[in-house]
């Protein structure tokens, strides 16, 4: 997780004495990262590299070798100056991703990161050892460091966590090997996928399109402009499958050497080490939605295609907006307004720190080449603050975005007071918020709601994107799974990997859709795959967590607001199971993701009941 510097220069701007957020062509907002760094080639940046590194050879000759003598309160101290390095090196290379996310096609930019990530990973070697040594002690000697020391029980749950890997860690050498060739290896083909997706222009009806713009066309009004955008899109990315094929076999092969040496019983289980949940936890989700696939999508969708006239849905038409729905553009200060007002009906503190992102540079939603697809919020570092990065079109959807990257954001926010080693939250808890904001959003818009055929509009977008966000990622989680598990008995076919894609895409939307050969390449276009293997089923994790936790609110649970708060500010020092007990839920409940999906299955009821 990314960081501040331990001493700030005097000189850098503070986000007080940044300017208000400036405004591109179209009304839209762009970021500004001198609150990270004045520019790439500035001095305190190359400052804090310096004095990185020179603390970090420090830190290794005061320490290696000595932990296990250590005093309690030498422990406590030890790791308050480890977090100081971390923060320093966290706040570069946030600097460095945001600055290359803002336009992936600038060689420079490209360059930049690059340089910066070797220089990150060099200096970073110097103190790999104190995680490794800490994780040789005994239980007993950690459990009585920490009893002899506050300083030391701070990072109680910090050191929990890292113990989690205790059993996969390799020896010394091996784990400075693998940490300085990253850089050379999954770092560099991750690089790779993002500029090639970033160059790439896809050519729909005359217009040459970014990969982002021509997605966006998939739910145009116009079925025709759908189906030209969706063939081209399968025409541009054919024509790579052959280097996405090689990233993604060599990406799959490169996580099996490392899981079979770190004895990982099956592809899955590092990432699930790492969002702090049991094998079985996720497994139950899994198994969950993919029984309720018939009730859920399959049962939408034909609601869908009787909706549009249709027999059966191309798959292009799995975001066509309904006939009634005007899909007219929303402005960004509309967007803006009607999640501020969502948030603060729920909680005032909430859109205050919300309200920031808006009135201060943090917000880059527009629309311009080279500039990376999706969405995501970056937390930065706790000295300093979260950035959002959206891609705004002005559809309903994209107001569902905003309000999901600013949940993301105001975690992050409440999340930097626990300190840069414990701010960082598992990838399932950290969908909490987001979504849980989305859901927010909703539910003002549709309570203002009077008109039926608007209520029925908001309500199948709602159903669309929990569909999305739900079925559709599980989905995408069976489709690693399957490819992992393939992968490790041989190299796979640019078209093995499409006939997986159809499979699981034909399993979860079901009958109601017709799939051309086309559409067998999409798979290509998800950075989840390449950037963070096994991260998808944190979104359906989250979903139906929030639907649970919402379900509660909405029952009137004594002080759901300040416990909600609370759950937000503990960052990464609780686990799942600690930080639903107050509001009565458990995730190891078998029943508590029914629950979650149940409320889904009740928005399709009362669709159907519309008609």
């Amino acid at each position: 997780m990314p960081v501040c510097p331990s001493r700030p220069s005097p000189a850098r701007a503070t986000a007080e004495a940044m300017p208000p957020a400036p405004v591109e062509e179209g009304g839209l907002p762009a970021w500004d990262l001198r609150d990270l760094y004045p520019a790439p080639d500035s001095p305190e940046l190359a400052a804090d590299l310096a004095r990185a590194e020179a603390d970090a050879k420090a830190f290794a000759a005061a320490w290696q070798g000595r932990l296990a003598a250590a005093s309690g309160d030498a422990l406590g101290t030890a790791i308050a100056d480890y977090e100081r390095i971390e923060e320093v090196l966290g706040r570069v290379m946030s600097y460095a991703q945001l600055v290359f996310s803002a336009d992936a096609t600038n060689a420079d930019s490209a360059r930049f990161y690059q340089t910066m990530q070797e220089r990150v990973t060099a200096i970073s070697s110097h103190v790999l050892f104190f995680s490794l040594e800490l994780n040789r002690l005994e239980e007993h000697e950690i459990t009585a460091k920490l009893g002899q020391s506050a300083k030391a029980a701070h990072y109680a749950s910090w050191l929990r966590d890292l113990r989690i890997f205790r059993p996969h860690q390799l020896s010394d050498e091996l784990e400075k090997m693998l940490h300085e060739k990253e850089v050379t290896g999954r770092a560099a083909w991750v690089r790779l996928f993002d500029e090639t997706l970033a160059h790439m222009r896809v050519p729909v009806e005359g217009e040459s399109l970014t990969v982002s713009a021509a997605l966006n066309m998939l739910s145009d009004r116009d079925g025709n402009r759908r189906r030209s955008a969706a063939k081209a899109i399968g025409a541009a990315f054919g024509e790579q499958q052959r280097l996405f094929s090689l990233i993604t076999n060599t990406l799959a092969k490169d996580k099996e050497i490392i899981d079979t040496w770190r004895r990982y019983p099956r592809p899955g289980s590092f990432r699930n080490r790492a969002n702090m949940v049991e094998d079985e936890v996720v497994d139950a989700l899994v198994q969950a939605v993919t029984a309720s696939f018939p009730r859920l999508s399959h049962r939408y969708y034909r609601l869908k295609a009787r909706w549009l006239g249709r027999d059966v849905l191309d798959y292009w038409d799995r975001n066509a907006p309904l006939p009634e729905d005007d899909d007219r553009v929303i402005p960004w200060a509309e967007a803006r307004s009607q999640v501020l007002t969502a948030y603060r009906g729920f909680s005032p503190q909430l859109a205050e720190i919300g309200a920031r992102f808006f009135e201060r540079p943090w917000i880059d939603a527009s629309l311009r080449p080279g500039k990376a697809s999706g969405a995501f919020a970056h937390p930065t570092v706790p000295g300093a603050h979260p950035y959002i990065l959206m891609n705004y079109h002005g559809r309903a959807r994209d107001v569902m975005t905003l309000a999901h990257e600013l949940g993301h954001g105001v975690h992050q926010v409440l999340a930097a007071e626990q300190g840069y080693l414990m701010a960082g939250t598992p990838l399932t808890l950290a969908e909490t918020a987001s979504v849980f904001g989305e859901m927010l959003t909703f539910r003002a818009l549709l309570d203002a709601e009077k008109d039926q055929r608007r209520r029925r509009i908001l309500l199948a977008g709602k159903v669309e994107d929990m569909l999305n966000t739900v079925v559709r990622q599980i989905a995408f989680y069976r489709f690693e799974t399957l490819l992992h598990d393939a992968r490790r008995k041989g190299e796979l076919a640019a078209e093995e990997i499409g006939r997986i894609w159809m499979q699981v895409q034909a399993e979860s939307l079901g009958p109601a859709f017709r799939f051309d050969a086309d559409y067998a390449i999409y798979w290509a276009y998800i950075p989840h795959f390449v950037h963070t293997p096994f991260y998808v089923y944190a979104y359906a994790f989250g979903d139906c967590l929030v639907n649970a936790l919402y379900r509660v609110f909405q029952e009137g649970h004594p002080a759901f607001q300040q416990k909600y708060l609370a759950m937000l500010r503990a960052g990464g020092t609780l686990r799942h199971k600690e930080l639903l007990a107050p509001f009565g839920l458990d995730a190891t409940d078998p029943g508590f993701w029914a629950r979650g999906l149940d409320v889904i299955g009740g928005f399709i009821d009362e669709l159907e009941r519309m008609g």
